[in-house]
């Protein structure tokens, strides 16, 4: 039978078990934790992971009003999810797999919410929870089957950009031949490492605004041609500047540069669309 705490009759005691938990849990996931903070702070490709826990607080941070107005059902078969969620951390680590050891956390996050809070409180708190799958790079052997096609698309669209606008390039798989020099597009101009960032950007902007379910799926599947578009419009500027300038232009510090034009003008195409969404409600 199912003990149910109306918002009225929850006390104190509540929130100091459920600081008791998040203690055990930040111990039990402490060496996770280290380790994927530590792939943020060398990996470019994942450096937005930083932000995604605080994007999932501030989600749930502003559901408060509607939170405590549901009452709590603890459910007993949370204790499933959590225990399959252990159960994957330990799996992982003995096959010393850190994808599963990361991703587990959240299943492992989802399984206490439904055991101590029931299942209205945990339909509230999905998608804050799940949220957090954007702050776990993927496994290497997956990104590399990602990123290479992407190379090759990116290259092959950037040729034919180059060739309208009358610049002699012969292209090898991902290597552009110019007159004054070569270029490769490599894995981090492949366009996934702005692909990834432009989802998690794309998600929290969804989730924040107050469009129907439609507009909001329009408003997150937008972020792949974007960031696609905003990558082409890069390359294809490097190779430009490089047939003119030589390979000196697509090194160093324009280079870096060029890596962030292509990260804000993807945000900024992508905040545009939410306006042209705004303005058709």
């Amino acid at each position: 039978m199912q003990r149910t705490l109306s918002p009225s009759r929850r006390h104190p005691v509540n929130v100091v078990y459920l600081l008791l938990i998040l203690a055990a849990l930040v111990g039990l996931y402490y060496p996770v934790l280290i380790a994927l903070a530590h792939d943020w702070s060398t990996n470019d490709n994942y450096s937005h992971g930083f932000f995604i826990p605080l994007i999932s607080g501030y989600m749930i941070f502003i559901m408060r009003p509607e939170l405590k107005n549901i009452s709590l059902r603890p459910a007993n078969w949370g204790l499933l999810l959590l225990l399959a969620g252990l159960a994957q951390l330990y799996i992982a680590k003995v096959g010393s797999e850190f994808f599963l050891q990361r991703t587990s956390l959240i299943l492992v996050l989802l399984g206490i919410t439904l055991f101590l809070l029931g299942k209205a409180m945990t339909r509230k708190l999905l998608l804050p929870i799940a949220y957090l799958l954007f702050m776990v790079p993927l496994p290497a052997i997956l990104w590399n089957k990602i990123a290479f096609p992407m190379q090759l698309y990116s290259s092959a669209i950037t040729e034919k950009v180059i060739q309208l606008v009358g610049i002699p390039v012969f292209r090898e798989g991902n290597v552009l031949h110019l007159a004054q020099t070569t270029l490769e597009v490599v894995d981090a101009c492949s366009g996934l490492r702005s692909l990834t960032t432009m989802f998690a950007l794309s998600a929290a902007l969804a989730w924040f605004s107050s469009y129907a379910t439609l507009k909001k799926w329009v408003l997150f599947l937008a972020a792949a041609p974007l960031a696609i578009f905003a990558n082409i419009i890069r390359l294809t500027g490097t190779a430009g500047l490089a047939s003119f300038y030589g390979e000196k232009v697509a090194q160093g510090f324009l280079h870096e540069f060029s890596g962030l034009f292509t990260f804000v003008f993807g945000l900024m195409l992508l905040v545009l669309t939410n306006k042209l969404l705004q303005g058709k409600q």
